[in-house]
């Protein structure tokens, strides 16, 4: 597997993983494929960086998509990091984490902010963050909606 920018011809890969993760709502679906179609048709914005994993196949394995986090000084957000069902626990997550991580400290980033819910849903997200050495920083009660939390992890980098 290897990780590079996404490219248009990944799109609709891209939104078939999004949605077969069955993990994001519509909304949270619609707002994922409108910034991968900013980030594809406009070569001039600078809010959005997406990479994609690739198989040895050739096939989309899943994205990510990061971006500077205004009025901070080297703090970027994890907006969305998705991979296909068939290919969880392929390292895929790991790679798209590993490059990120990389990618910002060789231009002197120094905190990687990832945000979820504290919904069951996401207990295998939330364990994925921690095994990749994010630090829960900040849990806000009844963010999303009641009895659905925000829990804000950060990678230090």
């Amino acid at each position: 597997m290897r990780v590079r920018p996404t490219e248009r011809n990944d799109v609709d890969a891209i939104r078939f993983i999004i949605r077969a993760t069955e993990m994001f709502s519509e909304e949270e679906i619609e707002i994922a494929s409108e910034l991968l179609d900013i980030y594809v048709n406009d070569p001039h914005q600078r809010d959005y960086e997406m990479y994609t994993c690739v198989a040895d196949d050739e096939s989309v394995a899943g994205y990510i998509c990061i971006g500077p986090t205004p009025a901070t000084v080297a703090t970027y957000d994890l907006y969305w990091i998705a991979v296909d069902p068939t290919k969880q626990n392929s390292g895929a997550g790991t790679r798209l984490v590993q490059f990120v991580a990389d990618k910002l400290k060789s231009t002197n980033g120094r905190l990687l902010i990832a945000e979820t819910s504290s919904t069951p849903k996401y207990d295998k997200t939330r364990a994925f963050y921690e095994r990749k050495g994010f630090q829960k920083l900040a849990h806000i009660k009844e963010y999303y909606k009641p009895d659905d939390d925000l829990i804000i992890y950060g990678l230090y980098l």
